[in-house]
């Protein structure tokens, strides 16, 4: 295996030197790309039955209730006759358009409510096989529009039962028209929808609901959602937490070889990898790995730079991946500038999610 620049500095504590991000260009094919559209494995086992509503937000309750009753109808076939089209759905005749009328669910709620959690258990409650249904965030979706293609996109997913969006993203108008028409094409192909979003920028201490700005998004598509407001309060700690201090070099490096199926890369050389991987390909990159060593972390020098960090922390977290680190801590990753950007709950988002990680990568380090 090829190591890091950092790693051969180093002689070696474990049997093999450590994996090294930058050495790995993945090359995904299109039905892989489309079978890891599923719930991430920190959801792998979450259902209705696992969600504990609040007694005093009935609102939690009646979701449960009507997300239970989308589900079971949802069991019957497909408008394609026969079921399941082959990966990019040739050889069968064009589905029938579907009734008018909601043909989708969006759980409308603030932070912290379970809107995932409902999301995945959907997911698993709907009564199709696994390769009939596909789970995924907004991000994964484009990646995968931009993997495939616009058109082939439409004809693989037109086989499918079920797609559920998480996070659908308000703040791109551009990606925001392309999935708008995607989704269209896939409900005139007889795909029901399911969705959450996230807030827009500038409304992030504004209240806590977005159906507004969700269904004037989707434009001709609203009429075929229904609305699940969820209210309640964060489950979760509110706020950014606090970062925990980063290690030294040394021991990053140490803990590398000391820990089987870890990784070691300095930090700006891995920026400088992302760019040459797409980001489709960002779970493939993390194949296989126990942890990410990282030393030398600086703040990231541009925007773009930075929207592949959140993709690459996004499927860092969804694997609960610990990740290890020297030089800044996470939460000086982003500029002021970029914070208050137009991208900010995304750059907050991975600055929450490496530092769950870091704090998750605290035992990799040996205690003298």
């Amino acid at each position: 295996m090829s190591s890091s620049p950092a790693a051969s500095e180093v002689s070696p504590i474990a049997d093999a030197a450590p994996q090294s991000l930058c050495a790995r260009s993945p090359h995904v094919p299109a039905d892989r790309l489309v079978a890891e559209m599923v719930p991430p494995p920190r959801f792998d086992a979450v259902r209705f039955a696992t969600y504990l509503p609040d007694p005093n937000q009935p609102s939690q309750t009646e979701a449960v209730r009507i997300l239970e009753g989308f589900a079971g109808g949802l069991g019957g076939a497909h408008a394609v006759a026969g079921g399941r089209r082959g990966l990019f759905g040739l050889g069968k005749a064009k589905a029938p358009k579907t009734p008018a009328g909601p043909r989708g669910v969006y759980l409308d709620g603030g932070y912290g409510v379970g809107k995932t959690h409902l999301l995945a258990s959907l997911w698993h409650a709907t009564p199709a096989e696994p390769a009939l249904k596909a789970f995924g965030t907004f991000v994964e979706l484009t990646n995968l529009v931009g993997a495939l293609g616009f058109q082939q996109t439409v004809q693989t997913l037109s086989g499918h039962r079920l797609l559920c969006i998480d996070e659908f993203e308000l703040d791109d108008p551009g990606d925001t028209v392309l999935v708008s028409t995607l989704l269209g094409r896939l409900v005139e192909a007889g795909v029901a929808l399911a969705a959450t979003s996230n807030t827009l920028p500038g409304k992030l201490g504004e209240g806590r609901f977005a159906a507004a700005d969700f269904l004037r998004e989707i434009q001709g598509l609203s009429a075929r959602f229904r609305t699940l407001r969820i209210d309640g309060e964060d489950y979760r700690h509110r706020g950014l937490p606090e970062a925990p201090p980063p290690y030294s070099d040394e021991q990053v490096t140490k803990a590398a070889y000391a820990t089987p199926g870890a990784s070691l890369d300095d930090f700006p050389h891995l920026l400088d990898h992302l760019a040459k991987v797409h980001p489709s390909r960002y779970g493939a990159l993390t194949d296989g790995l126990s942890a990410v060593c990282l030393t030398d972390v600086q703040p990231v020098p541009d925007q773009s730079t930075a929207l592949r960090l959140v993709v690459l922390a996004d499927r860092l977290y969804d694997r609960e991946i610990p990740v290890l680190a020297s030089g800044l801590p996470f939460d000086k990753l982003f500029s002021e500038e970029m914070l208050n950007g137009g991208y900010r709950k995304k750059y907050f988002r991975a600055i929450s999610r490496l530092t769950a990680l870091a704090r998750d990568a605290k035992g990799l380090v040996a205690t003298d």
